[in-house]
């Protein structure tokens, strides 16, 4: 963390001393309308990368690693499936088990070691500015245990042998691990694949000290939730963190064009951010972006929402967004650290098929047509997850079922299809295909990992939700 605030402190230095009035002329030339404008554009775009940087210290703000924080570069193991009693992020899922690293990789590359398992194992790779840049597959390893070199973008040394080398733009990469936990019986499994990942530096590794794990530090000023810290910040902390972080992590070719917009306006690399040239009352034009940027991104990306149904979900280009800044910044808000598609499909039901919102005081049959469950490639599985909408955590319920997967013990109806019963009151006799509602309003996750073709191009039929 000091070396974080060192870095920091240097680069804002250099602000000072090389960046200032770059673009003074043109601040002069703007119209009030014009800078108000390209304010706006430069928040969407930098949004993304202030959320992942307020998760980054979040995350890493402790002295030794727990399941729910670890100093960089070593891993956070969750423990335990989600259940009700969880409310760490919402919408949580009850099929995996996540493991975490963040790494800076300033100062030197970080070297991973993730075991082969033969079970679903993804190893998402994500940059600063929310993009995955990559996924590995644990199950496809060719030795038991395989090794990655992860390095930043000034790195110049030699790559150990027998070692593969996940070259990253950005200085600052967080690590998402999600295994496939069956139930509460099959936690010890994974956590035997978790004991197996481990984390040091390349000098560790040189020097024969790859046991050693050096102690973070903890800061109460530190210790926030990342999207409630940032609407903490006025206008002037806000962009003069984002000038800091956008030195540090140089962005994409392709951005060249709205970082020079921005520069405009003083928002960039090097450059001294000052709120004042938006006049005297920075606080209420800073408001008022903040509160309607949710809206604004969501209208943006609604192309690329995909319907089937009743069902909905964020489709190309999740996690892969190139110049899509609204629908980035929108998912750095909604899901932060998606899956691609070809990874994952997330399709959420609010409604039943008539379009009447779901809530426990109805009684509802969702019903898969026989071979119409989720198509899916690999080793992947598909689950189905109820949710209360008003809080968006799991509902708590006498038998602690919170989804329905392709691993449950579900009766089939006789021609084949599938009935899963979605109603708070519990059923008489069987309850096999029962997913406990609640008497309010819920909805419903439909999770597809490893989707086939037909699945990602949306030529599959959804399950419908019929109101009994």
């Amino acid at each position: 963390m000091i070396k974080r605030i060192l870095s920091m402190i240097l680069c804002f230095s250099l602000v000072f001393s090389f960046g200032g009035c770059a673009s003074e002329k043109n601040q002069q030339e703007l119209t009030s309308e014009e800078k108000t404008e390209l304010l706006s554009e430069a928040f969407v775009f930098t949004l993304p990368l202030m959320m992942f940087d307020a998760t980054f210290v979040k995350s890493t703000n402790t002295v030794t690693a727990t399941d729910k924080q670890a100093p960089e570069n070593q891993f956070i193991h969750a423990a335990n499936l989600a259940t009700a009693d969880f409310k760490d992020v919402v919408t949580p899922n009850v099929d995996t088990i996540y493991s975490q690293i963040f790494l800076d990789l300033k100062e030197d590359a970080v070297i991973l070691e993730f075991p082969k398992t033969d079970r679903f194992c993804t190893v998402e790779i994500i940059d600063a500015y929310t993009n995955c840049i990559g996924i590995i597959d644990a199950m496809e390893f060719e030795n038991e245990i395989e090794r990655f070199v992860f390095t930043g973008k000034d790195f110049s040394g030699n790559i150990p042998e027998g070692m593969s080398e996940i070259k990253s733009s950005t200085d600052l990469v967080w690590i998402i691990v999600r295994t496939i936990c069956n139930n509460q019986e099959d936690l010890v499994n994974v956590k035997a694949i978790q004991s197996k990942m481990d984390s040091y530096t390349l000098a560790q590794y040189n020097a024969g000290t790859t046991e050693e794990k050096p102690e973070g530090e903890f800061d109460e000023n530190e210790n926030f939730v990342p999207s409630q810290y940032l609407l903490t910040l006025s206008m002037q902390e806000y962009f003069e963190k984002a000038n800091i972080l956008l030195a540090q992590n140089a962005p994409a070719d392709a951005d060249k064009d709205i970082l020079e917009r921005m520069e405009k306006i003083n928002v960039g690399a090097n450059l001294e951010f000052d709120s004042s040239i938006f006049g005297e009352d920075t606080e209420t034009l800073w408001k008022g972006l903040l509160s309607t940027v949710v809206d604004e991104v969501t209208k943006n990306s609604m192309q690329f929402m995909t319907m089937n149904g009743c069902w909905s979900y964020m489709g190309e280009p999740i996690a892969e967004f190139g110049t899509e800044y609204d629908y980035r910044a929108l998912i750095s808000l909604v899901g932060l650290g998606a899956n691609p598609v070809s990874v994952a499909v997330y399709p959420k039901a609010t409604t039943d098929s008539e379009g009447n919102r779901l809530n426990g005081e109805n009684k509802y049959v969702l019903h898969f047509e026989k071979d119409g469950l989720p198509k899916i490639e690999k080793n992947g599985f598909w689950s189905i997850t109820i949710y209360d909408s008003n809080t968006n955590f799991l509902i708590d319920n006498e038998i602690d079922r919170y989804c329905i997967n392709d691993r449950s013990d579900v009766k089939f109806n006789e021609d084949g299809s599938l009935d899963i019963y979605i109603q708070a009151e519990k059923p008489d006799g069987d309850t096999s295909n029962w997913l406990p509602a609640y008497e309010g309003d819920f909805h419903l996750i439909l999770r597809v990992y490893y989707p086939s073709e037909e699945v990602v191009n949306n030529t599959w039929s959804a399950p419908v939700i019929n109101k009994k």
